[in-house]
């Protein structure tokens, strides 16, 4: 097949740097939300929580309070990491039998059997419980110093505001449009007059309001994050999922806990790195980790040694996690990710998600609140340990990372990405580990992609002595880095340089709405 290059240039994103605190995400407005909370008085996990919940009104498609996910807090006073769960969970009501195998395989994320109707991929039989107001919320309880309210004001004025209707809104919509006019509420907010959102050419931003989520912002501040669980606006949840024959109830909303337990930590040399645990990426990064320790790399940055090493311990993990823990094939996702460290060294890794582009498709109209469609996260053939069942916690992609040298904060990283997501971030903390690469150029060397299936994605940018001793190994296709589709992860990171005190910023390099904000001076 003759290859079909899209672009022909050089794109290169600027680090951020500071000697105070540093937010990056997938949304520069994000960063700033945070960074302004730090300069504020507020730590790593305030800072975190306000740019996470600022997310829900900018980036909706990729995470809100419809969503779930993970967050590693580095306690720097006590030199211990803290996991913040608000992993998906189905609801108690959910029967197999309603997800009858239609033959042929799904279309979306993950290679499972087709489901009738695609039942599991979008509408309201795809909801899993939404755990990330909780998740936020808790996360802020024990380790933060700020209230509700005052995390919460960023993302309300935001959402009041609405977004910004440019070039790169009107492609997510666009590419997603058939989808988003399923559903009422939905098509209402995303296509204005039947069509994607454009700013005419010449004229300034339009403006795009997500009816109804200011307001349940609002409530959120004045009544609590329980609230979304227990209050009015769990009540109006459970209203409309019940009106539009969907499983998740009240009792669900009402028993949903999110959780703080411990990290898988493992020793990677002279670094030690805490990971999420259990349903994540987390235990299959730390096991590559110790595959790779067993190699040595030159010291003149990564070569076909090193990325043949990646591949290999990649494409021998995903084995494993296929066989012991009951994941499939799958592209791309929805999820963002954050991090966050504070003047005092604490550090946050946070990953949240919708699963799927926009999630269900579904906003809720009571609420404005985009529901996830986590649903799909199970395997819809009956015994498999990531089964479809009841009251039951799926296998998730989800890999955030907080690294330690010496006793002292190192970096934290993640990505959005699906399966993509642990080849990224193993390979930028390898850059900045076993090549003592700058965060800048760690985040701008080009990677690959072994993520299950047969070939491995290269980076066509790589040295062609790299490409050759890949392709001598294993059968390859040219990835390139592009803005869509998203052919690799998308990652950010912040880290401490203890050496000079300096703190710095990435994001994802193709990301065009992607950066870091640092504090500013008083």
């Amino acid at each position: 097949m003759t290859l079909h290059p899209t672009q022909n240039w050089q794109v290169r994103k600027p680090a951020a740097r500071s000697r105070r605190g540093m937010v990056a995400s997938q949304h520069r407005l994000a960063a700033e939300a945070g960074a302004e909370i730090l300069a504020a008085g507020g730590n790593a996990v305030d800072a975190a929580v306000a740019a996470g919940f600022a997310l829900a009104a900018i980036e909706p498609w990729n995470s809100g309070l419809g969503g779930i996910g993970y967050m590693l807090v580095y306690l720097a006073k006590e030199n211990r990491v803290e996991v913040v769960d608000f992993g998906p969970v189905s609801p108690r009501a959910l029967d197999p039998a309603d997800f009858p195998l239609s033959g042929g395989f799904a279309g979306d994320l993950f290679a499972w059997p087709a489901v009738k109707e695609d039942r599991n991929v979008h509408g309201p039989l795809s909801f899993a419980l939404p755990g990330e107001v909780d998740g936020l919320g808790l996360a802020l309880e024990r380790f933060g110093t700020q209230s509700l309210a005052t995390v919460l004001q960023p993302a309300i004025a935001l959402a009041q505001e609405g977004i910004a209707v440019d070039w790169y809104l009107t492609l997510k919509v666009a590419t997603l449009a058939s989808e988003l006019a399923r559903y009422p509420a939905t098509r209402g907010i995303w296509l204005p007059a039947g069509m994607p959102p454009v700013t005419p050419p010449d004229a300034p931003p339009r403006r795009l309001k997500l009816a109804g989520l200011a307001e349940t912002l609002k409530r959120l501040a004045r009544a609590g994050r329980r609230d979304f669980y227990e209050g009015e606006i769990a009540a109006a949840i459970a209203k409309d999922v019940r009106a539009m024959g969907g499983m998740l109830g009240a009792e669900d909303l009402k028993r949903y806990r999110a959780r703080v337990v411990a990290p898988i930590e493992c020793d990677y040399r002279g670094a030690n790195l805490a990971l999420a645990p259990q349903l994540t990426a987390g235990p299959s990064l730390a096991w590559t980790l110790g595959r790779l320790a067993e190699r040595k790399f030159g010291g003149n940055g990564p070569d076909a040694d090193a990325f043949l090493a990646y591949a290999e311990a990649l494409r021998e993990a995903y084995a494993r996690r296929l066989q012991t823990m009951g994941e499939s094939a799958s592209s791309q996702t929805s999820t963002t990710h954050l991090n966050a460290i504070d003047r005092e060294g604490n550090m946050v890794a946070l990953t949240q998600t919708l699963l799927s582009v926009f999630g269900s498709k579904v906003v809720l109209p009571g609420t404005g609140v985009l529901m996830n469609n986590g649903v799909m996260w199970f395997d819809p053939r009956p015994g498999t340990p990531n089964s479809l069942g009841p009251a039951k916690r799926p296998l998730t992609n989800m890999c955030p990372l907080i690294a330690r040298r010496d006793g002292k904060p190192w970096f934290a990283i993640g990505a959005s990405g699906g399966r993509k997501i642990f080849p990224a971030v193993l390979q930028i903390a390898s850059f900045l580990i076993d090549h003592g690469m700058s965060l800048e150029d760690a985040f701008h060397q080009p990677r690959i992609d072994a993520s299950g299936g047969e070939d491995v994605g290269v980076d066509p940018r790589l040295p062609q002595e790299v490409q050759d001793a890949l392709g001598e190994k294993f059968p390859t296709h040219s990835a390139e880095l592009v803005v869509y589709p998203t052919n690799f992860a998308c990652p950010s990171a912040v880290l401490n340089d203890p050496r000079t005190g300096e703190r710095f910023g990435m994001g994802d390099v193709m990301s065009p709405w992607s950066g870091a904000a640092a504090e500013k001076e008083p």
